[in-house]
C-alpha cells in the first residue's frame, strides 16, 4: 500500500493498552486473525481466507502488478466473505442450515444443471433434519434466484462497509462490491461483464476458487475447477496465469502456518495502528457478526459499554477496564459458527443444537487467539458464559479461575440479553431483568459485586440524544429500525399505520440517503451511528 489510508494513519502511534498491546500493531495482524470470522461464517475451515489471500497476493505479483495494487488484493481477499452473516436471517427462513447452503454454493458451477441436481441439492439437504429435507429441496428449486440476489447484494455491501470503516482505500471497497460478478455478465448484484469488473475482484475470485477446491480435492481439483469456470465465472487471462503457476501457488499454502506467512507477505510499507484504531476494528467485526440475526443487532456494543462502566465503578485499573470493554465487542464472534436457524429457534433446543450454542465461546476464543495482538482478548472472551459455581460453558471452570473482568463480562452479557427480544420470549423490562441477574448472584452463579456494578450503570445511563445523521427525520430513523429488524414493507406499513406504498417510499428514500440497497447494510449503518 503506497500510503496508509487516512483513517488508519490518524491512529498511528505508540500506546499501551490492557486489551491490546498497540505499540506498532500492524493492521494485517488483526485482519488476518479476524478473517476466520468469515471462514466459520461460510462453513469453511479456519484459515481459508488466509489461504485465499496468500494465493491472490502471489498471483498478483506473478502478473507484475505494483505493490499498492497487491495490497488492495491482500485486504480484499481477507474480507471477501466478511459479509457472509448479512443475509443469514433471510436464508434461515428457507433452509434449515445456511452454512451447508454456503458451502454447497461455493462448490457448484450453476451454469451446469447436472451439478445443481447431483451436487448442490443433495449437499444442502444432507445435514437437514429428516422432516426438513423436502422443504429444503423445495426452497432450493423455487427460491434460489431470489436468495442469490439477496445474498450477493447484502454480502457485498456489508464487506465494503467494513472496509470503509477500517479505512481501506476505494479499490478494496470496489473489489468487494464486485465480488460476485461473473466474467460473462450473469453474476450479481450489478451484472457487470468482463473488464468492467474490478481487477481486484477478478484475481480474488480466482484465488478463492483455487483455495476452496484445493482443500477439497488437492491441486488437480483446484486446476480443474479454475479451467471449468474460466470464461463464464472467471477472467480467462487470470485463469491462465493461475494454471501456469498453480503448482507453486498451491504448494505455498500447504506448508506451515499460512496465517504467519501471510502477515510476512503483506505488501510494504505495512500499516500500523494505535489504541483507538484497534478498538474501532474490533467494534466493526463485532457488529458484522451481530448482523447474523435482527435479535442480535447492537448486542456486542451494548455489552462493551456496560462492562466498561461496571469495571470503572468497581475501581479497576485502566488496563483491565480496556480489556473488558474490548472483549465485550468481540466475545460473540464465535456465533458465526452456529447456524442462524438455531439462534432464531422459537422453542427449546435439542441436545445437538444446544451443544453448538455452548461452543460459540470456544470459537470466539479461537478466532481471537489466532492473532498475537488479540490473544488476551481471546482468553477473556472464552470465559463470558462461565459461572462461579462451575455450571457455565464452555470450560465449566469455577470461581477460582474467573478474574473480575470475566465476572463483569458475564453479568453485562446476561443483563443485556434479557432486555432484548429473543425468538423464544419477549424482552424483560429492566426491573425484571435486574431481578433475574440478582437471583443468579444469590444462588452463586454470577458475582454479586459485578452484578451490582452492571445494574448501577444500566440504571444510571441516560437516554442518549440522537444526533442528526444524513439529514434523517425521526420517522426515517423509526423506519430504519424496522428495516433492521427484517420487516417487509407491508409489515412496516402495519407498524406505522401507513400504506404499503408509503412505507416503500420511505425505505427507498432512506436507502438513497445512506447509500445502501439491503437490509443488512441498513442494520450495519444503524449500529455504526447508534440508531438502534
Amino acid at each position: 500500500m503506497g500510503t496508509p489510508p487516512r483513517a488508519i494513519a490518524e491512529g498511528v502511534g505508540r500506546a499501551q493498552s490492557g486489551g491490546v498491546e498497540t505499540t506498532g500493531v500492524r493492521l494485517a495482524e488483526l485482519v488476518v486473525g479476524l478473517s476466520s470470522v468469515a471462514d466459520l461464517g461460510m462453513g469453511l475451515p479456519i484459515g481459508s481466507a488466509a489461504r485465499t489471500a496468500l494465493i491472490a497476493v502471489q498471483l498478483a505479483r506473478n502478473c507484475g502488478w505494483p505493490e499498492d495494487t497487491v495490497s488492495h488484493v491482500f485486504y480484499a481477499a481477507l474480507l471477501q466473505h466478511i459479509g457472509c452473516t448479512a443475509y443469514s436471517h433471510e436464508v434461515s427462513a428457507l433452509f434449515a442450515d445456511e452454512l451447508s447452503v454456503k458451502r454447497a454454493s461455493m462448490a457448484t458451477d450453476f451454469t451446469r444443471p447436472s451439478e445443481i441436481m447431483l451436487g448442490y441439492l443433495p449437499e444442502i439437504t444432507r445435514r437437514s433434519p429428516p422432516g426438513e429435507r423436502l422443504r429444503t429441496v423445495r426452497s432450493g428449486l423455487l427460491h434460489s434466484r431470489q436468495m442469490t440476489a439477496g445474498y450477493t447484494l447484502s454480502n457485498c455491501e456489508t464487506a465494503a462497509a467494513v472496509a470503509r470503516r477500517i479505512g481501506l482505500p476505494d479499490p478494496v471497497r470496489t473489489g468487494l462490491l464486485d465480488n460476485f460478478e461473473w466474467w460473462n455478465g450473469k453474476g450479481g448484484p450489478k451484472g457487470l461483464r468482463g473488464e468492467a469488473i474490478s481487477l481486484i475482484a477478478r484475481v480474488v475470485n480466482v484465488a478463492g476458487y483455487a483455495s476452496f477446491f484445493d482443500q477439497r480435492g488437492g491441486p488437480d481439483a483446484a486446476v480443474a475447477a479454475i479451467v471449468q469456470r474460466s470464461g463464464h465465472y472467471l477472467d480467462p487471462a487470470l485463469a491462465t496465469a493461475f494454471r501456469r503457476h498453480a503448482n507453486d501457488l498451491l504448494t505455498a499454502t500447504a506448508a506451515g502456518d499460512v496465517s504467519d506467512r501471510l502477515v510476512a507477505a503483506e505488501p510494504t510499507p505495512p500499516v500500523q495502528i494505535a489504541a483507538a484504531a484497534v478498538e474501532d476494528v474490533l467494534r466493526i467485526f463485532g457488529e458484522a457478526v451481530d448482523l447474523k440475526s435482527p435479535f442480535l443487532h447492537g448486542h456486542s456494543t451494548r455489552v462493551s459499554k456496560l462492562a466498561d462502566g461496571a469495571c470503572r465503578r468497581l475501581g479497576l485499573d485502566e488496563p483491565d477496564v480496556e480489556l473488558a470493554r474490548q472483549a465485550g465487542l468481540v466475545q460473540d464472534l464465535g456465533r458465526v459458527a452456529v447456524a442462524t436457524g438455531i439462534w432464531e429457534h422459537a422453542g427449546s433446543l435439542g441436545t445437538d443444537a444446544w451443544q453448538q450454542v455452548r461452543l460459540h465461546a470456544y470459537h470466539s476464543e479461537q478466532i481471537l487467539c489466532r492473532s498475537t495482538a488479540l490473544s488476551r482478548l481471546g482468553t477473556l472472551a472464552g470465559l463470558h458464559h462461565e459461572r462461579l459455581d462451575g455450571s457455565g460453558y464452555y470450560r465449566r471452570v469455577s470461581a477460582a479461575q474467573l478474574p473480575i473482568t470475566a465476572r463483569v463480562l458475564a453479568a453485562a452479557d446476561s443483563y443485556q440479553a434479557l432486555i432484548l427480544d429473543r425468538p423464544h420470549r419477549r424482552a424483560f423490562s429492566p426491573s425484571a431483568a435486574a431481578g433475574v441477574v440478582l437471583a443468579e448472584a444469590r444462588t452463586g452463579r454470577l458475582d454479586p459485586d459485578a452484578v451490582a456494578a452492571v445494574l448501577a450503570v444500566a440504571d444510571g445511563t441516560p437516554v442518549s440524544q440522537r444526533a442528526q445523521v444524513a439529514g434523517l427525520t425521526d420517522r426515517q430513523i423509526e423506519v430504519i429500525r424496522l428495516v433492521a429488524r427484517g420487516l417487509s414493507n407491508r409489515a412496516i406499513a402495519g407498524e406505522l399505520t401507513i400504506s404499503t406504498r408509503t412505507a416503500e417510499h420511505h425505505v427507498q428514500d432512506i436507502y438513497a440517503r445512506i447509500g445502501v440497497s439491503s437490509r443488512a447494510a441498513t442494520a450495519l449503518f444503524a449500529m455504526e451511528h447508534g440508531l438502534l
